[in-house]
C-alpha cells in the first residue's frame, strides 16, 4: 500500500524484537519479528546481549518496511520500546560481561532475572522515602538493586563500566548517539523522582551506591527526556546503514513495552469515534508478564502497585503500574507440566496452530460459550505465582499453587489445568483493580493488549473474573503502535503524544463481563484464590531455615 508519510516502532520483548510500519492514521502497513538470544543460569540467572538485540532490530525493521512496500523517504520518523533490562557498556562503550561468564557478549541482565532478590530486601528494609514512589517496595526486577549485585559479587565490572542503560535507553542511544534517558525508564525503574526533576543523593548512599552519586550520576542518566522527544540529529550514519533508513530520520525517547502498550491503547477513540478517557481505562498489557496501568491527575499511593510515577507514560499524568511477572509464562511452563502435553503439541504442530488454540477451541466447543468454559475448572485451582507476587502484594519469593489437581493424564485433565491457570491470572488481575480501588482510582475498563489479548476465552475470563468490560485495541499491534507515536511527535507530525493517542488509535470488540451464576462462581473461586496465598506464605514461615543446606 503507497503511502506518503508513515513511522516505525520497534519493540524488544524477551524472545523477540518487533517493528511494525504505521500510517499517519495508525493503519498497519507492516510487521516483521526476529528472535533474540537468551542466556539461562538456574532460576534466577538470565542474560542477553545488546549486540544481539540490535541486529535483531536491523533484521525487523528492514523486513517491515519491505512487507509495507514504503520507501526510506517515506518513514518521518521512528522510536523504540523495550523490556526493562539493564545493559552493561565500559568506557569505550563496548559490551561487558554482566556475570561470572567473564562473556562479553553477555552484557544485559533480564528484567525477570531474580539474581538480587537478597538486595531488594536489604534496600526495602532501608525504609527509605524513595520506596514511597515504588509501591513501598523495591522489587529485584528493578535496577538498583542489580546495580548493588553488580558492586557486591562483580566488583570489578561495577567500576569498569561506563554506562549502565535501560534497554530502551540503549537503543536510543544506538539509533542516534544521544545518551539522553527517558522519563519513563528511569522513574518507573532507577528511582528518578520525575515529580522533583531529580536524583535522590540520600537513597543511593544508604542502599551502599555512593558511587553513583560522587560520579554525579553519569552512568546512569544526567539527560532525563520525556517520551516522544526527538534525540540529537536524529538517525546516525551507521544506524541508518543498518536499518536501512535515512540518516537524520528523527527518533523519539522511548518507553518500557508494557507502557508503549499503554499509550498504545488507553487512550484512543471508540467504537463510535468518540474519545476516550485514560483516567477511566486501565491497560492489562499480557506478555510474557503482565502489566495494568492506570494514569491519574493527581498522586495516589497505592501499597504494593508500583509508583505513583510522574509523566511516566502519558507526560503530566501520574501513573499507577501493577502486574506479574509470570502471565503468558505462566500458562505456558504450566500446560507443560501434564502428561497429556506431548500429545496435544503433536496435535497443534499437524494443524499449524499452538498448543493453547488447541486447548482454547476445544474448550470453547465443550463449554458452549467463553464464560462457561470456567465452570470446567470448578474443582482446580490454580494460583500462577511462578516468579513470585509482583503486585498487590510485592512479594518475590511468592510461588505456584496448585490445587485439586486429580490423577489424570488424558487431554481432560490438561483441559482443566489450562483454564484453571487462565482463571488465576483474572483473580491476580482482580486484586489489582481492588488495591487501585481502595485508592479512590475509579476505572470502568480494561484495555486489553499483548498475544494474550488475541484470545476471546482469556479476555472473556478477564472480564468475568475482575467484573469490567475488556476493550480490545483495533490494531493488532498496539505496542508497535505506541512506540511509532513516539516516532510521529519526534517527527512534529503530530503536537504531543495525547494528539497521537486521539489520531492514531481506536477501539475495536469490546467484551462484557458475565452476571448471575458465572459471576458467583468466579467470586468462590477468588475465595479460594485468597486462600492459596495465605496457604502459601504460611509454608514458607514454617520452612524457613529448616530446608536451607
Amino acid at each position: 500500500m503507497a503511502t506518503d508519510r508513515c513511522f516505525i516502532g520497534v519493540d524488544v520483548g524477551t524472545g523477540s524484537a518487533r517493528a511494525g510500519v504505521f500510517s499517519a492514521d495508525g493503519r498497519l502497513l507492516g510487521t516483521a519479528r526476529h528472535d533474540i538470544r537468551t542466556w539461562r543460569e538456574g532460576a534466577d540467572i538470565v542474560e542477553q546481549s545488546s549486540d544481539d538485540i540490535w541486529a535483531a532490530c536491523a533484521h525487523a525493521v528492514r523486513a517491515a518496511v519491505a512487507q509495507a512496500a514504503v520507501s526510506a523517504d517515506a518513514v518521518c520518523g521512528l522510536s523504540f520500546d523495550a523490556t526493562c533490562s539493564l545493559v552493561l557498556l565500559d568506557r569505550r562503550m563496548r559490551p561487558l560481561a554482566a556475570s561470572t561468564s567473564g562473556d562479553a557478549a553477555r552484557n544485559i541482565i533480564v528484567w525477570m532475572d531474580h539474581r538480587a532478590a537478597e538486595q531488594a530486601r536489604a534496600i526495602n528494609a532501608t525504609g527509605d522515602q524513595v520506596l514511597d514512589f515504588v509501591g513501598g517496595a523495591i522489587s529485584p526486577e528493578m535496577q538498583t538493586p542489580k546495580l548493588l549485585w553488580l558492586k557486591q559479587h562483580l566488583p570489578r565490572t561495577f567500576d569498569a563500566a561506563g554506562q549502565f542503560l535501560d534497554l530502551t535507553d540503549y537503543l536510543t542511544w544506538r539509533a542516534t548517539g544521544s545518551l539522553a534517558r527517558s522519563v519513563c525508564t528511569v522513574t518507573c525503574k532507577w528511582t528518578y523522582l520525575a515529580h522533583e526533576r531529580r536524583w535522590s543523593d540520600a537513597y543511593f548512599r544508604r542502599i551502599g551506591l555512593g558511587e553513583i552519586v560522587d560520579d554525579g550520576y553519569v552512568r546512569i542518566g544526567t539527560e532525563i527526556v520525556e517520551p516522544g522527544t526527538a534525540l540529537t540529529q536524529g538517525l546516525t550514519i551507521t544506524a541508518a546503514a543498518s536499518l536501512g533508513l535515512r540518516a537524520g530520520t528523527p527518533v523519539g525517547a522511548g518507553l518500557i513495552d508494557a507502557h508503549a502498550g499503554g499509550v498504545g491503547s488507553i487512550g484512543g477513540r471508540g467504537q463510535d469515534g468518540t474519545p476516550q478517557s485514560p483516567e477511566r481505562r486501565i491497560a492489562f498489557i499480557m506478555g510474557t508478564s503482565a502489566c495494568a496501568m492506570a494514569v491519574t491527575r493527581t498522586q495516589r499511593f497505592v501499597p504494593g502497585v508500583w509508583g505513583p510515577y510522574y509523566s511516566a507514560m502519558i507526560p503530566g499524568l501520574w501513573l499507577a503500574e501493577g502486574g506479574q511477572s509470570a502471565a503468558g509464562a505462566a500458562i505456558d511452563f504450566l500446560v507443560r507440566l501434564h502428561p497429556a502435553y506431548a500429545a496435544t503439541a503433536a496435535e497443534a504442530e499437524q494443524r499449524d496452530t499452538s498448543v493453547l488454540g488447541v486447548l482454547e477451541g476445544e474448550a470453547m466447543a465443550r463449554a458452549g460459550g467463553a464464560s462457561a468454559v470456567a465452570l470446567l475448572a470448578s474443582s482446580v485451582h490454580v494460583l500462577p505465582d511462578f516468579l513470585g507476587n509482583r503486585s498487590p502484594f510485592a512479594d518475590p519469593d511468592a510461588r505456584a499453587v496448585l490445587a485439586g489437581l486429580p490423577l489424570d493424564d488424558s487431554r481432560d485433565g490438561l483441559l482443566q489445568l489450562y483454564v484453571a491457570g487462565l482463571c488465576g491470572l483474572g483473580y491476580g488481575a482482580a486484586q489489582i483493580l481492588d488495591a487501585l480501588a481502595g485508592r479512590d482510582i475509579a476505572l470502568d475498563t480494561i484495555v486489553m493488549c499483548g498475544g494474550a489479548a488475541k484470545s476471546l476465552l482469556t479476555r472473556q475470563i478477564i472480564a468475568d473474573a475482575t467484573g469490567l468490560s475488556v476493550v480490545l485495541p483495533e490494531t493488532a499491534e498496539p505496542v508497535l503502535l505506541g512506540a511509532a507515536m513516539l516516532g510521529a511527535v519526534a517527527a512534529g507530525a503530530v503536537a504531543d503524544l495525547g494528539a497521537a493517542m486521539a489520531t492514531m488509535s481506536r477501539d475495536a470488540a469490546t467484551t462484557p463481563p458475565a452476571r448471575g451464576r458465572i459471576a458467583v462462581f468466579h467470586a468462590a473461586k477468588r475465595v479460594v484464590f485468597a486462600e492459596m496465598q495465605a496457604l502459601d506464605r504460611r509454608a514458607r514461615e514454617i520452612m524457613a531455615g529448616v530446608g536451607s543446606p
